[in-house]
């Protein structure tokens, strides 16, 4: 933007000072052009009142030749006195229907075809016939002094053009730091940051933008705060039917079956808390605190959370990780992001595939993060379509995935699907790096 505010202040400089220069240089040369043809006309005059007098006498060309070469001097017209009988006096002149045309008493001014001027003045009395003084003017004489003004305008025209240039210079650095700072903001607000609000600055249409890019992060802002509180409220109300649900296990005659169920209870009370807990944590901007969780721990723990469901279904639920049970893979992502990506991928084959279809966790580890595949035995993907974000073939939400694919994308993440070896779904997720 600055540099096309500067191409256009310099062309439309240039072109109002050639519109005001130009004449003027035209001008002055044409003031310079009449200036020095009434001098040349003056002394025509005054040197053919004196030749009209030395003509007149029997000793008249000798004096109008001393008079001639006095009229000739470094810097001067050319003058020349043309006789009645051809005879030219001084430099050479020709002898041309204007010289013939002044021999009547006329005097003029006229442009040769050679270009410059040449001023004709008859000379009354002379002895012989009428002569013509001749007086010849170059174009250097005529244009003798439009140098200096010429150069003068040429400066001020530089100097026009320098002026404009440094004020939209500096208009144009107001724009552009304005929008930039704009941008800057609205950077921070994509990337979570919704405390960012934008100084108003600038002429009035940026300023303008800046309010309303404020209004809209507040409004944003409230929505998201609303929305949140919702969530958590949501979750809140799950309490109750959760103690109930611990109430009726602690009433069981079964002490093993009422101490399964409680603690079934009191795991699911967790994650209750949790959400609640989660819908209530202020947003991660894009410079906050990095976060990691080791992705073979997670994995394992809820591996070994699901494998009784899975051995009460006749599953196997097997789970690999390089380096057993010491292996260590950091990715970066909150511990409980991964755990829900985790239960989501487990608790999916558990929903969709039959009873006895095993399925087996593995974790990889390297430089770029942490890798999670799971597989299972089941019928695949129907038709071997993924299901969207609130979709689903089976009876549940459809949101399972997209937790999935939530977890890894903030991670800096991908996520894989494709079938299993034997014939079932394959889910490989991708988390970026929990080492930086």
């Amino acid at each position: 933007m600055r540099r096309s505010i500067l191409r256009l202040t310099a062309a439309t400089t240039a072109l109002v000072l050639a519109a005001l220069l130009v004449p003027l240089a035209l001008l002055a040369r044409s003031h310079a052009a009449d200036r020095a043809t009434a001098d040349a006309t003056a002394r025509a005059h005054s040197l053919a009142a004196a030749l009209g007098q030395a003509l007149a006498g029997p000793a008249g060309r000798r004096a109008a030749t001393t008079l001639v070469g006095s009229a000739n001097g470094p810097g001067l017209p050319r003058t020349s006195v043309i006789l009645a009988d051809g005879t030219v006096l001084g430099p050479p002149a020709p002898v041309t229907d204007a010289v013939r045309l002044a021999r009547y008493g006329r005097a003029f001014t006229y442009e040769p075809p050679g270009g410059g001027r040449t001023v004709l003045v008859p000379v009354q009395g002379a002895a012989g016939g009428p002569a013509v003084v001749h007086v010849g003017l170059t174009e250097g004489q005529l244009s003798a002094g439009t140098l200096a003004s010429s150069l003068a305008f040429a400066g001020i025209g530089v100097g026009l053009m320098l002026l404009g240039l440094l004020f939209a210079d500096r208009l144009g650095s107001r724009l552009v730091g304005s929008t930039r700072r704009l941008a800057a903001v609205a950077d921070r607000l994509a990337g979570g940051d919704l405390t960012a609000r934008a100084e108003p600055s600038g002429p009035p249409e940026l300023r303008l933008v800046a309010r309303q890019l404020n209004h809209l992060a507040q409004r944003i802002d409230g929505f998201l705060t609303a929305e949140r509180e919702n969530a958590a409220d949501l979750a809140h109300r799950l309490r109750t039917p959760l103690a109930a649900l611990r109430l009726d296990a602690e009433g069981l005659r079964d002490p093993a079956e009422a101490e399964r169920i409680a603690a079934d209870a009191a795991a699911l009370e967790r994650g209750v808390d949790e959400v609640i807990r989660t819908a209530r944590r202020p947003l991660r901007g894009g410079g906050g605190t990095v976060v990691r969780a080791d992705l073979a721990r997670v994995a394992r723990e809820r591996a070994d959370f699901w494998r009784p469901l899975a051995e009460d279904q006749g599953r196997v639920l097997a789970f690999a990780a390089p380096g057993g049970d010491r292996a260590v893979v950091l990715v970066r992502a909150e511990p409980a992001e991964v755990a829900a990506a985790v239960d989501a991928l487990i608790g999916n084959v558990f929903d969709h595939t039959p009873e006895g279809a095993g399925m087996r966790l593995s974790v990889a580890g390297g430089d770029g993060g942490g890798r999670l595949v799971v597989e299972d035995d089941g019928p695949g993907f129907p038709d071997g379509h993924v299901p969207g974000r609130g979709n689903s073939s089976g009876g549940s939400t459809g949101l399972g995935l997209d937790i999935v694919r939530r977890a890894a994308r903030e991670s800096g993440g991908t996520v894989e699907f494709g079938a299993a070896a034997g014939g079932g779904v394959r889910v490989a997720v991708e988390f970026g790096g929990g080492s930086g």
